[in-house]
């Protein structure tokens, strides 16, 4: 298995993996899977900004993780959202931490100091979201760090949301510039 930048052709084996949490889960609040032109342009927005991963076996996309911006103000340039997927079949065998690790690594690289996840977690008892996102970021290291009750509503339930963090760095008067990924030297 090796860990690698997505390419615009992966776009179809991203979304095939995508679309089982938008259609079946609420482990994305996303009502409708996206296109193919959208997954390209998905992976085409991040390029040369932040990293985008796959990890693959073989021939076959296994999961994907990537980063995006915390918020676009420019004071937000030492965080960074992640967003980690794996086939659901696959998951709960160590795939996941391989990705996140990787993206660890290349956040550090690019000088961030902050990741955070959005997650969606469940208020009872549902069928769409087992909470095991959040125990996943909590052994990684990750720290709930806001809660926003009913936030989410899909397949007719509410859904609370939380984000979590985990500091890569120390915050200091004077960070490092950041690096932005497509000027990452020895990136993946």
């Amino acid at each position: 298995m090796i860990v690698r930048q997505a390419e615009i052709a992966d776009a179809e084996e991203i979304l095939d993996i995508y679309r089982p949490y938008v259609e079946d889960t609420a482990i994305t609040f996303e009502y409708t899977p996206p296109s193919i032109d959208e997954m390209e342009n998905r992976i085409k927005e991040r390029k040369g900004k932040y990293p985008f991963l796959v990890l693959e076996d073989g021939d076959r996309i296994l999961g994907y993780a990537y980063l995006s911006p915390f918020k676009e103000r420019d004071a937000y340039n030492w965080s960074a959202e992640t967003s980690i997927y794996l086939r659901c079949n696959l998951r709960g065998k160590g795939l996941g931490t391989m990705l996140l690790e990787a993206l660890e690594k290349e956040a550090g690289k690019m000088n961030l100091l902050s990741l955070d996840a959005c997650i969606a977690i469940p208020r009872g008892d549902t069928e769409y979201l087992s909470g095991q996102s959040m125990k996943f970021h909590e052994k990684r290291g990750y720290r709930t760090v806001a809660h926003f009750p009913s936030s989410g509503y899909k397949f007719g339930e509410w859904f609370d949301m939380i984000w979590m963090e985990k500091e890569l760095g120390e915050h200091t008067s004077t960070p490092k510039d950041i690096v932005w990924y497509g000027d990452v030297k020895n990136r993946i």
